[in-house]
């Protein structure tokens, strides 16, 4: 009986179109045409208007293409009107007869959009200007890009910076990281080797180390990584260089942002941002909210967090802005698993890892204040000052049970296990000066920091503290003080020279609970460090660049208190000299290709540096040494291509590589073995198409060489290649991702544990994710 009604209907439809077909053809009229932006890209989704004399209207959205169309309509006068999110609307009257009526209409920019756009712009300006000035290696990354991939941490924003090696050990927000073959030991928790900054001002402890805090990725709209010596700018003379987290702000971002993303593993990440200008205040806060079940098991992730800024544009000279920072982190670790284990089950816990409720709980509460003043034109100012406060809870050894008397009577005696509560204070203070004169650009400035460490070392009963063993005292400050000069030569020809001098102070007390006795290492550090650089541009689109340069670092406070050597003996300051060869281009063709490429090679001779090794007698406590000579070698490129097909369609292939040559030099225990942790290579990339209404689709591939786990060269763990998929929508108003990782389900190392020797059956590995997949979406208006 339906399908009767059904044929009823349709029978009827066809003879109605049919007779009234020539009527409508000689009686009704069509509207349509294109919408574009100032710069003439379409708007895709905007929404169009259409009202006759008498008020009625009806209403459509502008397609993939920014095309809309009416049809069916009668003659007569009629508005078109057309508005978009970050447009002023527009209007056209029109008058229609009996045919079809073209009317394209550009869309203004608006005055709040103008405003994020020309601050934003202004900002971007800035940084590319300080990479061009610098004769090495240095990436930006735009922080809207994050957001239309899947990054759950710091490890996945900087999947694509050459010369860094970044990895998750379980999904989390713990990560190995490592710069020009910085934190290659047992040591790699305190990812020291490279200084974090947020708006110019100090994240990375007074003491050098970054185990506690890193900053979130998805709070900041830039990043700049200067590698090696080229953070001197920064006042940075480590061997891994710096990142500077630019933040967003008020007058750089939309009023309102939305953002939700989840996937495999149940993960969920939720953020809002919410922001006002109101004449010369502006303020923003976010609010975020990430939970994380975790691929392994006991790898469970609960974060919540506050990011505000606040800014009085006093002058056109004189800018204050103010920042605060709150996070609270609840997250399980997993533990590393033997070649074996992970053979069986890549997704357990280890037997450690449960039995200690290996854990990390960390509060961190930071607030900061910077002015910037322009006295003249070419003349700038910044002082800045910034406090943090952090508490660490920290079960991360189990018990260790050794039975003395074998088959005896005597029951196994547990000989260590740590549980770690501490609370951390650190301050930092900024003074920099930068002066355009005729050729010259210089800069000048002062970093300090001046941080404290204070609690215990606890036995670790699952999680629970069972008597304190040890009593930590630690004070660390460092000052770096730094000059620089970029003087253009000639035109085609700049020349770069400075200088950095490091004062460095450390002082550890650790006191055994029960015997009192202090181990008490202190000492202060110092050196001066001189660069210079030379930049020629052999065309408007290709320059090629050199630089020979100091490296110094005094060691953390977590080194000292490790040092093989003990009774209050204290560690020498890595030291050593880089060279630094390279070549960039970035250039647009009129018929539509664009490209940017970054080629560098560095070779840096080091002395004294300071590599620790697991303890083999207390298993997750380490050794601290010096080696006397070591070599860190590499090629690190980046490369982007925009080609244009045909008028709508785009392909953007882009490419990392990065080559490591870490080893040891002449030895007397290691001989040239390589260094361990570190990949051989890496290669990381994606090929994307797009199409000018925003969508986007394309692979994304991952070549990683192999690796050891042991300063002996004995332990390899192969290299892996994965490949995954990316696609996604965006325009003016709001942005779809998806993303699939690890397509072929994989299974391999992302990360590892360094020990002096490790045998097969060595409890080194941490798995990485299986396939997974990820979908989010963000809105803004």
């Amino acid at each position: 009986m339906r399908s009767f009604w059904q044929g009823v209907v349709i029978a009827a439809w066809v003879c109605i179109a049919g007779s009234a077909g020539p009527a409508a053809a000689r009686q009704a009229a069509a509207v349509g045409g294109l919408v574009w932006d100032p710069a003439g890209a379409v708007v895709a989704g905007a929404a169009v208007d259409l009202r006759d004399s008498a008020g009625a209207g009806r209403s459509t959205v502008t397609d993939g293409e920014g095309r809309y169309r009416f049809e069916r309509l009668s003659a007569g006068d009629y508005t078109v009107r057309v508005s978009a999110f970050g447009f002023e609307p527009a209007e056209r009257r029109i008058s229609v007869a009996l045919d079809a009526v073209a009317v394209d209409i550009q869309l203004g920019v608006s005055r709040l959009t103008e405003r994020v756009v020309v601050t934003g712009a202004r900002e971007r300006a800035e940084l590319d200007a300080q990479r061009a000035l610098t004769p090495g290696g240095v990436t930006v990354l735009e922080g809207d890009e994050l957001f239309r991939r899947s990054v759950n941490g710091m490890a996945d924003a900087l999947r694509y910076v050459p010369g860094v090696w970044a990895e998750s050990s379980a999904g989390g927000d713990e990560f190995f990281f490592s710069s020009r073959g910085s934190n290659l030991d047992a040591i790699d928790y305190d990812r020291n080797g490279i200084k974090m900054f947020q708006d110019g001002l100090p994240v990375t402890s007074a003491d050098g180390n970054n185990h506690n805090r890193v900053v979130d990725p998805l709070s900041v709209r830039y990043a700049v990584v200067a590698r090696g010596a080229n953070a001197l700018t920064y006042g940075a003379s480590a061997l891994g260089g710096a990142i500077d987290f630019v933040s967003p702000t008020a007058r750089t971002s939309a009023p309102v942002s939305l953002v939700i993303n989840s996937g495999s593993d149940g993960p969920f990440n939720g953020r809002a941002t919410m922001g006002a200008v109101r004449g010369v205040l502006d303020g923003l806060l976010t609010v975020e909210g990430r939970r994380f079940d975790g691929y392994r098991d006991h790898s469970r992730q609960r974060r919540w967090g506050l990011y505000a800024n606040g800014g009085w544009h006093a002058s056109d000279t004189i800018d204050v802005r103010v920042f605060g920072t709150y996070v609270n982190n609840r997250q399980h670790l997993p533990g590393a698993l033997t070649h074996d284990e992970m053979a069986v089950d890549p997704n357990q816990a280890s037997e450690q890892a449960l039995g200690g409720d290996y854990g990390k709980d960390l509060t961190v509460a930071r607030v900061a204040a910077r002015t910037t003043w322009a006295p003249a034109p070419g003349r700038s100012l910044m002082l800045g000052l910034s406090y943090e406060a952090q508490s660490l809870y920290h079960p991360i050894v189990d018990k260790v049970m050794v039975d003395f008397d074998g088959p005896g009577p005597m029951s196994p005696v547990e000989v260590f296990s740590l549980l770690i509560d501490t609370d951390h204070r650190d301050l930092g203070g900024v003074v920099r000066y930068g002066h355009k004169a005729g050729a010259h650009d210089l800069v000048m400035g002062v970093t300090y920091g001046r941080g404290s460490v204070e609690g215990g070392n606890y036995l670790n009963d699952g999680g629970r503290k069972n008597g304190i063993s040890q009593y930590v005292d630690n004070r660390a400050d460092t000052t770096d003080a730094y000059v620089m000069d970029r003087w253009r030569t000639a035109d085609r020809w700049t020349v770069v020279f400075g200088a950095q001098y490091t004062s460095a102070a450390r002082d550890v007390r650790t006191t055994d609970a029960h015997s009192g006795l202090l181990d008490h290492p202190r000492r202060r550090y110092a050196a001066f460090s001189p660069r210079a650089g030379v930049i020629a541009s052999l065309s408007p689109a290709v320059e090629v660049y050199g630089n020979v340069s100091r490296l110094y670092e005094a060691p953390t406070t977590f080194q000292m208190e490790d040092n093989v050597i003990g009774d209050g003996a204290t560690l020498e300051p890595m030291s050593g000299t880089v060279g630094e060869i390279g070549v960039r281009s970035e250039a647009s063709q009129a018929a539509g290709t664009r490209w940017s490429w970054d080629v560098a090679a560095y070779y840096a001779r080091i002395s004294d540096e300071i590599l620790s090794i697991d303890d083999p007698d207390a298993p997750g406590n380490s050794l601290t040494t010096n080696i006397d000579r070591t070599v860190h070698a590499g090629l690190e490129a980046l490369g982007s291509v925009s080609v244009a097909v045909g008028d709508r369609h785009r392909i953007d292939p882009l490419v990392s590589l990065t080559v490591n040559q870490f080893h040891f030099d002449g030895d007397p225990v290691y001989g040239g073995n390589r260094l361990p942790a570190a990949p051989r290579y890496a290669a990381r990339g994606e090929v994307m198409y797009r199409h000018a209404g925003g969508l986007y689709a394309g692979p994304t591939f991952d070549l990683i060489g192999a690796r050891f786990a042991d300063f002996a060269s004995a332990y390899v763990v192969d290299g892996y290649g994965l490949v995954g998929l990316r696609a996604g929508f965006a325009n003016a108003r709001w942005e779809l991702f998806g993303e699939v990782r690890n397509l072929l389900d994989r299974a391999y190392v992302a990360t590892l544990s360094v020990l002096n020797v490790a045998d097969a059956g060595a409890r080194v590995l941490y798995p990485g994710s299986p396939r997974a997949a990820y979908v989010g979406v963000r809105v803004s208006y």
